[in-house]
Parts: structure tokens; C-alpha cells; sequence
């Protein structure tokens, strides 16, 4: 598979994101190799949080989040996935399928022999990290699910995915700092902006950010479909401790918080919450909050 790597120049100096980098290699499906990188800080022997980004950006969002969980004496994991971040880029998009990104983020729990996690997903780190909660549920311990989904296409998609579908696929330039900033309630700095943009030094690199919102399930016969509801007949069981906590200001997501809640067993009894003054990248707008209430469920949870 031929692939595109970020130079670590790209990098540099990035506002509020030093952490070291750590790498595992993924089979690409075509007898070689890609790299994912991932950040991995605290002690090894602190429960783990494995905190999943989605599109289109990468472990940078989880930067305000990452040091009071630490500070809480837990270890964090963010990957980047496959076509984002510092991982390895794809450079065709009929590269990037659904399936393939579940098997390749399934790497991070196999390679890390990860159990007893803690699972915070938000937008695809939801779609992504739900199908490894429902196939290796032994693995969790408990997962707070934020503006993320699990669609089976089963339901008509909002129209304000639907809009966003078709911008991606539309617009010349494919602006991920842009499209970040747009989703947000608070006023972004250029330096922020330029580091979502960081990973992708021209268009080539976006192939995996292109195809993203055209892997989402919309129709009944998606070939995501049938394991999507398989998904969510082991999540039907999930009776480990299950929050969410959507923001106030996300109309992709709204709403889905009250699916889960009717759905999973899990979210019975929790002090589900709703994150005032956020966007969809609501790490962004109010990442030090949705790290206490995660730090607070965690604990009261353990």
C-alpha cells in the first residue's frame, strides 16, 4: 500500500502538545506495514484511558484533557488513526474502509495487551471505539461517550450530517483547521489552527479525512451495516457503567446521548451531563470540564 508520512518538522512547536511520540505497527492489508502513532503517558500500572479522536482531527484535541487525567493517577492512551495526525496516510481513499480502521485501532489494545480500559470517544472515535467495546467487551471497564454515534443506517441521517457529507466531498480544499474551528463555540488561535492543519502539508495528505464522512452508514445496505447492529446487540448487554456527556451546541449529534441511554444497560443509574458551551469538538471548547466529569465517573465507578 502506498502511503504518505508527515515529516516530523510538521511538528514542531505545537501549541500545548509536547508529548513524546510512541509507534506500533498495523498490517495494511496488502502484505506490508503502516505505522499509528499514539500518545501514551503516566505509569503503565495506572488504570488506562484510552481516549479516541475523530474526524478530521487527531490526538491534539485531547491536549487540555490529557494532563488532570494524569494528574488523577491514571495512564492515558490517544491514538492517531490510520490517515490522521502523526500515523501514516494512505494515499488513495479506496484505501480507507470502515472495517479496516476498527482492525487497525484493534492493534492498540492487542499490541498493548490493554485491559481494564476506560474508553472516552467523541465523533469517529465512537463508530470506532464502540465496535471494540462490543467485540472485546472484557477489555472495558467503562465508557463515556461524547457527540459520537454508532449508525446502522437503519434511521435518516440529520440534515446537518448530511450537509457536512456533502461539503467534504464538494469543497476544493479540504480545510481541517477550518473545519475544526467551525465546530467549535470558542474563538480558536491561528497557532491552534495551524496544528490541527499540522499533519497535512498539502492535499495528498487528506485522502483518509476526504473519505471519512462517506464510511458513516446512511442507507440500510451499507456494508457497515450488519456489523453496526451486530454491535449494537452486544451493547444491548453492556451492563459496565456507560456516561454520556454530549455538549449543548453539537446539531450532527444531538440527541444521541438519549439513544444510548435507552438502549444500553450500562447508562442505568449514571449522572449523565450535558457540556455547557460546547461544540462538536467539545474538547476543544471545554476540554478541562469533560475531563472532570470522566475523572469523576472513573473514580466513582472503580
Amino acid at each position: 500500500m502506498q502511503y504518505l508520512r508527515t515529516p516530523e518538522s510538521c511538528f514542531d512547536n505545537l501549541e500545548g502538545y509536547s508529548f513524546s511520540a510512541n509507534y506500533l505497527q498495523v498490517d495494511d492489508f496488502e502484505g506490508g506495514t503502516l505505522r499509528l502513532h499514539y500518545v501514551d503517558e503516566g505509569s503503565k500500572e495506572a488504570p488506562v484511558v484510552l481516549m479516541m479522536h475523530g474526524e478530521p482531527s487527531w490526538s491534539y484535541l485531547y491536549r487540555k484533557m490529557i494532563p488532570p487525567v494524569l494528574a488523577a493517577g491514571y495512564r492515558v492512551i490517544a491514538p492517531d488513526l490510520i490517515g490522521f495526525g502523526k500515523s501514516d496516510k494512505p494515499t488513495k481513499r479506496s484505501d480507507y474502509t470502515y472495517q479496516r480502521h476498527v482492525d487497525w485501532v484493534r492493534n492498540v489494545l492487542t499490541q498493548l495487551d490493554l485491559h481494564d480500559v476506560t474508553l472516552m470517544c467523541q465523533d469517529w472515535g465512537g463508530l470506532l471505539g464502540l465496535r471494540l467495546v462490543a467485540e472485546h467487551a472484557d477489555r472495558f471497564a467503562r465508557v463515556c461517550a461524547a457527540n459520537t454515534m454508532l449508525p446502522t443506517g437503519d434511521h435518516q441521517a440529520s440534515e446537518a450530517f448530511m450537509s457536512w457529507k456533502n461539503f467534504s466531498q464538494e469543497v476544493p480544499e479540504f480545510p481541517c483547521g477550518g473545519i475544526i474551528k467551525g465546530a467549535t463555540t470558542t474563538d480558536l488561535s491561528p497557532a491552534v489552527i495551524d496544528a490541527y492543519n499540522a499533519p497535512y502539508p498539502d492535499e495528498s495528505y487528506k485522502e483518509g479525512a476526504r473519505q471519512f464522512p462517506t464510511l458513516v452508514p446512511v442507507t440500510p445496505d451499507d456494508p457497515a451495516s450488519d456489523v453496526n447492529r451486530a454491535a449494537w446487540q452486544q451493547l444491548s448487554q453492556f451492563n459496565k457503567p456507560f456516561l454520556t456527556a454530549f455538549s449543548d451546541s453539537d446539531p450532527v449529534t444531538a440527541g444521541g446521548d438519549k439513544i444510548f441511554q435507552k438502549l444500553v444497560p450500562g447508562c442505568a443509574g449514571q449522572p449523565h451531563t450535558t457540556i455547557e458551551n460546547g461544540g462538536h469538538f467539545l474538547q476543544e471548547d471545554q476540554g478541562e470540564a469533560l475531563a472532570g466529569v470522566l475523572i469523576k465517573f472513573i473514580r466513582s465507578t472503580s
